[in-house]
């Protein structure tokens, strides 16, 4: 079966109230109303800016991972109404997310599935979250790789307050599934997640194919066996931070030298640590700071805990050029543990900044070119076996 065949089992549908009329001819006029300019000035009070349209992208005005923890507490603080984060991959604008506020009371039920990019007639790719549970870190991926590549990130269960987090591996990529198999019930199955997100892709692999089901492409990005990771000593720790700089700045550097093409600039309120966007909570003090603390700690402690196996199938290890000096031991890589094999590849840009503009391109470019591998391998086996 080909891509274009595909179309039907993989497209996914965006739900959606529907306006009464008396809303539609409101909407269809650039004034606003109480709501809307509330919004509005929250906006562009976080975004730095003089103003903002009713249908300008908070993504494209510059809004981030930080930010978007600091419009939802002053969201909740300003309507008093807590609105689930990924929801605002949903209602982008003003006028979508006013639209959501007005029906907030209905029960929405917080899925982990986020449809990051849900159009297209390629398979979906499955894109796991990071030890804070957040998947507004893999936005410029999504951005950056084909318009007819679905992606779908999964979040963290307990990012909305409601209920506890998850504390175990095995129980996140088996709920994941779960709301996998509702938009897509059968393989091949196309996974990836960034570090700890890594993991939990491999635990899923493990699972479908425990389940009889076909693992077309597992993705690890920056992944290591984290059960081979000795506790840190206070000089590792020490070391760990001066890498981590030194990492950054030589990011820069290529930046500036002309190696990649550097993204304009944020207001420096902006300016937010790639390392703490994707791997620790920050933000206010109200109840999504602390919703996101737990989670960040029970991920912490469930990466941690979790013994990586043996799996049957192939990795694809993007790996950054060159990797911590805590990190960088054979036995936390993958190759004995990939019974497929393991590809590995090493994209010219270091840790901390993988996965943000404008070195994410790297990234979106060479998980392009596994992914089209993957599926063309795909059709050929069935072909074969047609």
């Amino acid at each position: 079966m080909g891509t274009d065949a595909m179309t039907n089992e993989f497209h996914y549908q965006k739900e959606t109230a529907t306006a009464d009329s008396a809303e539609v001819s409101a909407a269809c006029r650039e004034t606003q109303d109480d709501i809307e300019s509330r919004l509005s000035h929250i906006w562009q009070e976080l975004l730095g800016i003089d103003s903002v349209g009713l249908d300008e992208n908070y993504f494209d005005l510059g809004g981030d991972s930080a930010l978007t923890i600091q419009l939802f507490a002053q969201v909740e603080k300003a309507f008093k109404i807590k609105i689930p984060l990924p929801m605002l991959f949903e209602a982008p604008t003003v006028r979508e997310f006013a639209r959501v506020l007005r029906t907030a009371g209905a029960d929405r039920g917080v899925s982990p599935l986020v449809p990051m990019q849900p159009a297209g007639s390629r398979p979906p790719f499955f894109c796991i979250h990071g030890t804070a549970g957040d998947v507004s870190i893999y936005q410029d991926l999504a951005r950056h790789l084909a318009p007819d590549q679905p992606f779908y990130g999964l979040q963290s269960q307990g990012l909305d307050g409601n209920r506890p987090p998850l504390t175990r591996i095995e129980d996140m990529a088996a709920l994941y599934l779960e709301e996998i198999r509702k938009l897509q019930p059968q393989g091949p199955y196309f996974l990836g997640g960034y570090r700890m997100g890594g993991t939990i892709a491999l635990e899923m692999a493990q699972q479908l194919q425990k389940s009889g089901e076909v693992v077309g492409f597992l993705a690890l990005f920056d992944t290591i066996n984290w059960s081979r990771v000795p506790p840190p000593s206070v000089l590792s720790r020490g070391y760990y931070v001066f890498q981590q700089w030194k990492f950054r700045a030589a990011n820069l550097l290529r930046a500036r030298s002309g190696e990649v093409r550097v993204a304009p600039e944020k207001p420096a309120r902006q300016q937010v640590s790639p390392l703490s966007a994707a791997e620790a909570p920050s933000g206010p003090s109200l109840s999504e700071s602390f919703a996101l603390k737990q989670v960040w700690e029970a991920n912490n402690r469930a990466r941690s805990q979790y013994v990586s196996r043996s799996y049957a199938g192939a990795i694809t290890d993007f790996r950054p050029v060159k990797q911590y000096g805590l990190y960088a031991k054979p036995e936390m890589k993958w190759d004995l543990l990939a019974q497929g094999g393991q590809e590995i590849v090493s994209l010219p840009v270091y840790p901390p900044d993988m996965l943000r503009d404008p070195f994410v391109k790297h990234l979106a470019i060479a998980l392009s070119k596994s992914l089209d591998m993957a599926i063309s391998k795909g059709e050929i086996c069935r072909a074969q076996l047609a």
